[in-house]
């Protein structure tokens, strides 16, 4: 045998022959992937990617544009802060959707990873506009976003004419290329404005999602706990009565499963910090970990491979009134929570919670 290296003829050694048929072997004998390791593999950088989005795409984008400023380039953060103030209303004027990305394939790797699943228990007519109650917040918040925004459970196939948006801190929609994403997805700021032009602007057949608790709630997320802020929370109470959206109670069994926290104890000069960062910026900073890319066993940002059951409960029948009174919004904010106890107490057992657990309301 004989290799041709710049036209002239150099003869293969026994030697280099036999080399090169041991590699070969060698990379013969090496186990192919199996189709579980590449859709595991694929799962994992789907929920990857969406981690490192939702703690770091808005910060990076920020430091990334003032760090522009000081370099040739400084054209491109002046253009682009032109145009976010140029347009600076359009989060809560409907936004700028692009339905192509709720098909995506990676949110059904995204979903499989969990996995999320969406449970309906009753119909909801594309005759009315609706809130959605969403509980627990957990800490990011991976059933609502799954279930309302990807498409990948199912939702408009669930309830045909229906069309699901969900709210999230009005603070990310200030964030340079992150409110861009936002938007893309179908994400709106939790404002009275935005919820308002989805209620009053699009027609009927509307679901605002809300996450009820807010980051509050999020200083409470651990494994075997259920607490939620809901008792003084009656904003949604009082917005579904002035555009006559029926009340529906939504509850992600496994949320609270995802990761663990650092809790600290009321009264603690760390919880005391947590709260005062709450109060400034509308979040509250957590100390919390789950699974590395590598392993299951060691720590990382990855939420925990759990299973996640949404359940959409029963609607509660809302009359539209311009200016309701306390009263008013007082009495559909018990019925909406008799309505959420009711879907708890009624699947708990179904989706990993004991008989003896309960929903606690603070």
């Amino acid at each position: 045998s004989h290799a041709v290296l710049g036209g002239d003829r150099v003869p293969l050694s026994t030697g280099s022959r036999a080399s090169i048929q041991t590699v070969l072997r060698t990379l013969l004998a090496v186990p192919w992937p199996s189709q579980r390791d590449v859709r595991s593999a694929l799962q994992l950088l789907a929920v990857l990617q969406w981690v490192l989005s939702f703690l770091l795409l808005g910060i990076v984008s920020l430091l990334l544009l003032i760090y522009l400023l000081f370099t040739s380039f400084w054209l491109v953060s002046v253009l682009y802060l032109a145009w976010i103030i140029f347009d600076w209303d359009t989060p809560e004027k409907g936004g700028r959707k692009l339905p192509c990305l709720r098909r995506w394939t990676v949110w059904k790797h995204f979903r499989d990873y969990f996995p999320v699943k969406l449970v309906k228990t009753h119909d909801l007519s594309p005759s009315h506009n609706y809130i959605i109650g969403s509980h627990p917040h957990g800490i990011l918040c991976v059933g609502a976003f799954c279930n309302f925004i990807t498409g990948s459970t199912g939702f408009e196939e669930l309830f045909p004419g229906i069309h699901s948006f969900l709210t999230t801190l009005a603070g990310n929609f200030r964030l340079p290329v992150f409110r861009e994403y936002l938007m893309s997805g179908g994400l709106f700021p939790v404002t009275r404005r935005a919820i308002g032009y989805l209620l009053s602007q699009k027609g009927t057949g509307n679901a605002v999602a809300i996450v009820i608790g807010g980051a509050a709630e999020s200083l409470s997320c651990r494994p075997g706990v259920t607490t939620l802020i809901l008792k003084n929370r009656k904003g949604f109470v009082r917005m579904a009565l002035r555009h006559g959206a029926f009340l529906v109670p939504s509850f992600s069994f496994g949320e609270n499963d995802l990761f663990r926290q650092v809790v600290f104890e009321e009264g603690s000069w760390m919880r005391s910090i947590q709260r005062r960062f709450q109060k400034m910026i509308g979040f509250a900073p957590c100390l919390f970990y789950g699974r590395s890319l590598t392993s299951s066993q060691s720590r990382g940002l990855l939420p925990y491979a759990r299973p996640i059951t949404t359940v959409v409960g029963e609607p509660v029948a809302v009359p539209k009134v311009e200016n309701p009174s306390r009263e008013l919004v007082d009495r559909y904010h018990e019925l909406y929570i008799h309505a959420l106890l009711k879907l708890f107490n009624e699947n708990k057992t179904k989706y990993g919670l004991s008989e003896s657990d309960e929903l606690h309301i603070i």
